[in-house]
């Protein structure tokens, strides 16, 4: 019989792996500090898995605000996957962002966003408001 600890520290996720095209239906079981992965049929998933269960993470798209561009709303992202519990706090920060144009597709609008080491850049090019 397991103590209510005991029981409390085991936690279970069924998942599908987004690493490659082959979408394995993954279990990922988490019993303390071990982590068992079933499921996965390449090492891409048996990570992507283990990600998921102790530091989930996702890719951020958002707009800032462009000033004296051709538009008024510059649509940016994440160039790698930014931590799932902080993407308020990012939207947040993000909302305070103004870009000058011109800005190119690629060029980076913010670095190090919020200390976790993720550069913000824009996906497409905004030129400059002709007068």
């Amino acid at each position: 019989m397991l103590k209510l600890s005991e029981a409390q520290s085991k936690e279970s996720k069924q998942l599908i792996c987004t690493s490659c095209p082959m979408g394995c239906s993954l279990r990922v079981e988490k019993d303390g500090e071990k982590i068992v992965v079933t499921g996965a049929k390449c090492k891409r998933g048996s990570q992507y898995a283990q990600d998921e269960m102790l530091n989930p993470k996702r890719t951020v798209t958002t707009t800032v605000v462009v000033m004296n561009g051709e538009i008024r709303r510059l649509p940016v992202r994440t160039k790698n996957p930014f931590p799932l519990r902080r993407i308020s706090e990012l939207i947040q920060f993000l909302s305070t962002i103004e870009a000058e144009a011109p800005v190119h597709v690629g060029q980076v609008i913010a670095t190090n966003s919020l200390g976790e080491g993720v550069d913000i850049i824009a996906t497409r090019t905004v030129l400059k408001r002709s007068k």
